[in-house]
């Protein structure tokens, strides 16, 4: 079974330049990760302003993992094995959420298995998503031993 990959950002920035730039790495992570067994890298905007929805998207998948500055920070090589973990036990959609300019409700924080920080630091939104695809490329390319990735 193949582990479908999904972003879930707060916001509307659909034409924003770093929403194309995160698509543009979408599209190379799941051109790349169709071999290692993912099924598709998606990102997908939310209205911040009716979290009850968001909850209802975030309650129908086991897999959530919510970004926020209190999470835990994974090297590029973490993050790779964990893809790869959990795409080899089974799990079959990934949903990263990240919120908008508030954060995440606590209800999705709560729902989360697991808690992702990019360094302390607060980030706009806009550039969580970016760095996100990149890293999410880029753990493609750790686990396919291809050269993007020089550590």
């Amino acid at each position: 079974m193949a582990l479908a990959i999904e972003i879930l950002a707060g916001g509307r920035a659909k034409a924003a330049p770093e929403t194309a730039l995160a698509e543009t790495y979408l599209v190379r992570a799941r051109d790349a990760g169709r071999a290692l067994g993912f099924a598709g890298f998606t990102l997908t905007e939310y209205d911040e302003r009716r979290p009850e929805r968001t909850f209802d998207v975030v309650a129908a998948v086991a897999l959530v993992i919510a970004l926020d500055e209190k999470g835990k920070s994974l090297s590029s090589e973490e993050l790779a094995r964990e893809l790869a973990r959990w795409r080899d036990v089974g799990e079959t959609r990934a949903l990263f959420v990240i919120g908008g300019p508030d954060g995440l409700t606590a209800e999705v924080k709560r729902r989360a298995r697991a808690t992702l920080a990019f360094g302390t630091q607060t980030w706009p939104h806009l550039l969580v998503r970016t760095m996100l695809a990149e890293q999410l490329y880029r753990a493609v390319t750790i686990l396919s031993g291809h050269p993007y990735h020089r550590a």
